[in-house]
């Protein structure tokens, strides 16, 4: 146990040496004979990549608003509180029906008897349909209940609109959510008297997320060419799903407004949050490494170099933008140079071939 600790800690105190050795870009760690056939690497190479314009944008809901009542009542009951998640058709608050029912009654009352004298109407002109063409009856009688019929379909067809609107009226007692969201501030409190058209609840949607930015008149017109653009957030690159340029300047900046739209349920983000938002304006050459070769302690980023003789050694960079799984390197990297790709197998090797020299 005791020497398998001291051999822990002697691996520890090597990476770190050779982290400290890397501190500055022109110092490299001293090579180390390693099986360069056992590491898996690449050669880094300048590839064609976007050329971005970075500005601060801020982000919003694209669903988002304020409930408010469609009928008077008395609010019985609030569901819902400030941060609270909502699904989409939830009843939010409820308002005291009592009026709507009485009147959801009256309309199917009014219903029932608009019905029963249309087949009294109807019975009627059929009878006398029948007299007529057997010549017993004049056509003015024909012409009579004729009228009455056509009446008293009309009146049927009203009151089953009037059904229809009642029952709307008691379904505006119920106020749901019209999408998901949060909840962002209640406006009501029970027993409080709401009319048409009374803020009932504000919210917003977290599913649906975009940008807004202010765009330089300077770049305006590559950025409504190539609509293409990308946030940052937290170290990510998130593609944007659409961009839609404003058609006209603001007079006091001379920017045009720019949304650009992100994927739904972009993780991590919020509305008011301030992102650096990338326009592509062109293309330019960028040596590009898989994010995989990367290793980051405390407050070092490198990579771990290997040269022709096979020997490594660790390298501080300096990166840039990501693009998928590869990262742009800035300094400290030269096109033709491999490196390797599994940073902890070649921390193993070095490890190994420190300890066969020292034996």
């Amino acid at each position: 146990m005791h020497a398998t600790n001291f051999v822990l800690r002697w691996v520890l105190s090597l990476a770190a040496a050779a982290l400290l050795a890397s501190c500055s870009p022109s110092e490299q760690h001293t090579p180390t004979s390693t099986a360069d056939a056992d590491l898996a690497s690449i050669v880094v190479r300048r590839e064609r990549a976007p050329l971005e314009r970075q500005l601060d944008g801020t982000i919003e809901a694209v669903n988002q608003g304020t409930v408010a009542a469609q009928t008077s009542g008395r609010v019985a009951e609030v569901l819902y509180d400030v941060n609270d998640f909502v699904p989409a058709g939830a009843v939010i608050v409820r308002l005291r029906a009592t009026e709507q029912r009485m009147g959801l009654l009256q309309a199917e009352a009014a219903l029932r008897e608009a019905a029963a004298r249309e087949n009294e109407a109807q019975a009627r002109y059929r009878r006398i349909a029948d007299m007529y063409e057997r010549k017993v009856v004049p056509k003015a009688m024909l012409d009579e209940v004729t009228a009455t019929r056509d009446a008293a379909v009309s009146r049927l067809a009203a009151a089953r609109a009037a059904v229809e609107s009642a029952r709307e009226g008691v379904s505006y007692t119920e106020i749901r959510a019209p999408y998901v969201g949060v909840v962002t501030k209640r406006h009501v409190q029970v027993g409080e008297a709401v009319a048409p058209g009374t803020p009932i609840m504000s919210g917003l949607s977290l599913q649906y997320l975009r940008v807004a930015v202010d765009v330089p008149q300077s770049i305006v017109e590559q950025v409504r060419q190539i609509r293409k653009a990308a946030v940052y957030v937290a170290g990510r690159r998130i593609e944007a799903v659409r961009l839609t340029v404003f058609p006209e300047a603001s007079p006091p900046s001379n920017t045009f407004r720019a949304r650009v739209e992100l994927p739904e349920n972009a993780a991590d983000l919020y509305p008011g949050m301030f992102v650096k938002v990338g326009f592509v304006i062109g293309e330019s050459e960028r040596l590009l490494v898989p994010a995989s070769a990367i290793i980051e302690r405390a407050e070092v980023t490198g990579v771990y170099v290997i040269d022709n003789t096979g020997h490594t050694s660790l390298r501080q960079v300096r990166l840039g933008h990501r693009f998928g799984d590869r990262v742009e390197i800035l300094a400290g990297l030269e096109a033709g140079e491999r490196v390797s790709l599994d940073p902890l197998a070649a921390v193993k090797h070095l490890a190994t071939a420190s300890q066969a020299r020292s034996s």
